[in-house]
């Protein structure tokens, strides 16, 4: 059955404004320097962080080269005047900063509620360092959302069957618009977003459904990150390190 994708991915809950906002600061404080090659990923936490990266001086905003996973964040960025680079310099990235949809007990990662989850999985897969965000409620104990899966329109139907086996035991719905009509990722492709019963090894799940012929790529991300920030809803945040 088709679902209408109603999850907001482009705000964040008022409760956390403000420590979104001090969280960037402080990461832009700490690991942003001169001459780096940044990878920046897609969504609120993201765009609050290349914000701030946009308020830095002139002088150092020259050094730095951005590389944007979605045309949503790469407008952020040319609002703040930071140089957009393509990719032949993601072999070369030395920090990525990141949103997550869910982290759990063992900070593996669900994205790609805003639709960026491949470009986002190549950054980090190549960077020397990421840093992630996200609202204290996306920390979880072990995952109770849906995971995205970004599939080849010509694989939809098999991959829809094949996840609904009593293999899978999956249940898909395909992202639509408000319209009615098919969401798609910039790549051209449509977004399966998948209800597991459980994921006891995401780093199976991940492997397991990454080798389905048409899957383009998953929103479960294994790699960890260096440092999770936690908004929390009184202003403040923790700066988880790893």
């Amino acid at each position: 059955m088709v679902k209408i994708q109603s999850e907001k991915t482009n705000w964040i809950p008022e409760a956390f404004q403000r420590s979104a906002q001090t969280i960037a600061k402080d990461a832009v404080k700490r690991f942003v320097k001169n001459n780096q090659v940044i990878g920046l990923g897609s969504g609120p936490m993201a765009a609050a962080i290349v914000k701030e990266i946009g308020k830095i001086s002139s002088d150092m905003k020259k050094t730095l080269q951005c590389i944007a996973s979605s045309t949503q964040i790469k407008q952020e960025a040319l609002s703040g005047n930071l140089t957009i680079v393509d990719e032949n310099l993601i072999p070369e990235i030395d920090i990525v900063f990141d949103g997550a949809d869910q982290v759990d007990s063992k900070f593996n990662m669900i994205k790609g509620g805003g639709g960026a989850l491949l470009k986002e999985k190549v950054l980090h897969s190549a960077a020397k360092t990421i840093v992630i965000t996200a609202e204290s409620f996306k920390f979880v104990k072990s995952f109770n959302r849906s995971v995205p899966i970004e599939v080849h329109p010509f694989a939809l139907y098999t991959l829809q069957n094949k996840l609904e086996s009593e293999q899978v035991a999956a249940k898909p719905e395909l992202r639509t618009l408000n319209e009615g009509y098919p969401y798609i990722t910039e790549n051209g492709n449509f977004v399966l977003d998948t209800v597991f019963q459980s994921i006891p090894d995401v780093r199976n799940k991940e492997i397991e459904l990454k080798n389905m012929p048409g899957v383009i790529e998953v929103g479960l991300f294994t790699k960890l990150a260096n440092v999770y920030y936690k908004a929390k809803d009184d202003n403040s945040f923790d700066a988880i390190k790893l």
